[in-house]
């Protein structure tokens, strides 16, 4: 399942991250595909839909948290002192 690249959201979790995963993974719309669940899951009397989404929690693994700019931040924040120090 590692080399799928399916993996939980880090961005888009309301709850696991499971549904932000599999619409980044396919680049599909979150909120249509959560909503799409919730309809199915209804229309089944909602077990079936928890159970799958407990399973895909366990079974689908955490997306790593990575940052935009590898170097770190890029704009150091002034301080009081730095802006005393440039007008004297």
């Amino acid at each position: 399942m590692a080399k799928s690249g399916l993996y939980r959201s880090s961005r888009h979790n309301m709850i696991a991250g499971v549904m932000g995963g599999i619409a980044e993974r396919f680049g599909w719309n979150v909120t249509l595909l959560r909503i799409i669940f919730v309809l199915v899951s209804i229309m089944s009397a909602a077990f079936p839909g928890i159970l799958v989404y407990l399973v895909l929690w366990l079974l689908i693994p955490k997306q790593d948290l990575q940052l935009d700019a590898p170097a770190g931040y890029q704009h150091p924040v002034r301080t009081v002192q730095d802006e005393d120090s440039i007008r004297h």
